[in-house]
């Protein structure tokens, strides 16, 4: 039985960009985030008055991120526009992934354009230009067009986030979203790492197959997405979490 250790995974985010993605860290105080072109999230120390107001000064005007926790106080820098639940899940070590697909291709930052053109048709604004960096990405394409990818997003010591994935809506129902993740999944085993992810509690789809998969929930978690408030820029209201 495989299980995701609490003291990492309630505040992944914090604890990605303090170990595995230092090198992406933009930081100030008891606050760090992702630059916007990476990924949107920001995390804080403590859910403290004094950490939030220094996530204040490394947001732009309007700028929004997704803060995990389950509550944040009220600062007058900051405001609360949305939350989600998400489910953790993690793959025990006791499943075994089935024989490769030959369709797979790795993918890279000469691919971002497509990669995020594919994934802002199913979840807008989470994907960036260097998402990318953060970890290895894969595609299955069709007559030279991407119709599938996914890859990894945050990295804990031993734990690699499986994120990313996406099927057109031309080509879902083919299992190309399971090949990806048993992909990732191998790669993840011959390191001796384990698999994890993030889904929408509403999500259902995505659950059952990863259920089928042979996944586990680990934990619930609560997102909150944090704007600045010196502006009045709520763009991104439509976007919504799916992994």
């Amino acid at each position: 039985m495989t299980d995701l250790p609490e003291n990492l995974f309630v505040n992944p985010v914090w604890n990605a960009l303090q170990t595995k993605h230092r090198r992406f860290a933009v930081s100030s105080g008891e606050a760090c985030r992702y630059p916007a072109d990476v990924a949107p999230f920001a995390a804080v120390a403590t859910p403290s008055e004094s950490a939030l107001q220094s996530l204040h000064t490394i947001l732009a005007p309007g700028e929004y991120v997704w803060l995990i926790g389950e509550s944040y106080p009220s600062v007058p820098e900051l405001s609360c526009i949305g939350n989600l639940e998400c489910l953790q899940m993690v793959l025990p070590d006791e499943v075994t992934p089935p024989r490769p697909s030959p369709n797979i291709v790795p993918l890279s930052g000469v691919n971002a354009q497509e990669m995020v053109a594919l994934t802002d048709i199913a979840f807008p604004g989470f994907f960036r230009s260097r998402t990318c960096e953060m970890g290895s990405y894969y595609g299955v394409r069709s007559d030279e067009e991407l119709i599938a990818m996914g890859g990894e997003r945050l990295t804990l010591d031993g734990y690699p986030e499986i994120s990313g994935i996406c099927t057109h809506p031309a080509h879902r129902g083919k299992g190309h979203a399971a090949s990806l993740i048993w992909h990732l999944v191998r790669n993840h085993r011959r390191e001796g790492l384990v698999s994890w992810l993030h889904v929408s509690a509403e999500n259902h789809h995505a659950i059952e197959l990863y259920l089928r998969m042979g996944f586990t929930v680990a934990r619930m978690v609560k997102l909150h997405r944090i704007c600045r408030n010196d502006s009045g820029g709520e763009q991104g209201n439509r976007d919504s979490l799916r992994t």
